[in-house]
């Protein structure tokens, strides 16, 4: 088994979730991170570590010698105003990929890239087909290239490309919908239904453990989506979370009701005010169907271990406890 498992970023939402997994295998884990972790429990796994940081990060690696690598660490937010203000997704990717052909101990590593290399909802016709909105999703597009050219041939490498993930850690804006599900604030759209490719994140840890079992094999240079397998329609989800949380119920709204509401969201955000509950953007991801083939993830990783009533269940406990 391997041993010795190194996850930059692990103090995001996932990469917590990551290293958790393996030190509960008994494997010794380094998360090398900007950021302290979310779980303190962690502490003695974190160095403090800019990736953008070459030197840095080369002394850190090698001083490791990891078998197994995670890249988790990124910028995730959509505020940035070009692809410049996410060095960390492309230059810090390059020097990952340059630290990693140096280790003589490595069996291969996992890059998390994004669904956000496709506009929501887009469903591309292979791995190539890249249609970003953002400048995040556009600099997710350049790193998955930094990939492919710089260690083809030198590590054995796979990319993983996360969907909506949530569950135990998580921030906004997944955290902020089962707050607002909690206090009765969840508005839905009347007569709506949208399905989305969601994951709880143990599964999606899970999918992420069995790439990096079979990057030198069946996975090798290859894309796979993470998610459950099943997608979820919205307002059946929001009911299930209300019931496990014995919220008041949902209420179902005119949807003209919610663009006004959107645009109050907006004016706040013009004031200054970072995230309202509800806004234009989150209004239109709310309306638009995501669900993606994962047939690939569910032929090469096999089934998940935690289904979506127990997942909300394990979510929900984790919540009152934090």
């Amino acid at each position: 088994m391997t041993r010795r498992i190194l996850v930059t970023g692990g103090s995001g939402f996932i990469g917590t979730n990551l290293v958790q997994h393996y030190v509960d295998l008994g494997c010794e884990v380094l998360n090398l991170d900007v950021m302290p972790p979310r779980n303190p429990h962690h502490a003695g796994h974190w160095q403090q570590i800019d990736i953008l940081d070459l030197d840095r990060l080369r002394a850190a690696t090698q001083a490791f010698q990891p078998e197994l690598m995670f890249h988790m660490a990124a910028r995730t937010d959509l505020a940035g105003s070009s692809v410049a203000d996410y060095r960390a997704n492309t230059e810090g990717v390059a020097n990952v990929v340059d630290v990693a052909r140096e280790l003589a101990a490595l069996r291969g590593v996992v890059f998390a890239s994004s669904m956000l290399v496709c506009e929501l909802g887009y469903l591309p016709r292979d791995e190539f087909d890249f249609r970003p909105t953002t400048p995040y999703g556009e600099s997710k597009v350049l790193g998955e290239g930094i990939v492919r050219r710089e260690a083809a041939g030198a590590i054995p490498w796979v990319i993983a490309r996360p969907t909506s993930v949530w569950g135990p850690w998580f921030d906004v804006p997944y955290r902020s919908f089962f707050n607002a599900v909690a206090r009765g604030l969840y508005l839905h759209p009347y007569g709506v239904r949208v399905r989305r490719s969601y994951g709880f994140v143990y599964n999606a840890v899970f999918i992420l453990s069995k790439l990096a079992e079979n990057v030198e094999h069946d996975a090798a240079g290859r894309v796979f989506y993470v998610a459950d397998y099943e997608p979820v329609e919205l307002r059946a989800w929001a009911e299930k979370i209300r019931r496990a949380m014995n919220a008041p119920r949902i209420r179902d709204v005119p949807l003209a009701l919610l663009r006004v509401l959107a645009r109050a969201g907006d004016a706040l955000k013009r004031l200054g005010i970072s995230n309202p509950p509800l806004s234009s953007f989150r209004l239109r991801n709310l309306l638009t169907e995501a669900v993606y083939d994962l047939e690939q993830t569910r032929a090469l990783c096999g089934e998940l271990p935690v289904g979506v009533d127990e997942a909300i269940s394990i979510t929900v406990e984790w919540m009152r406890n934090h």
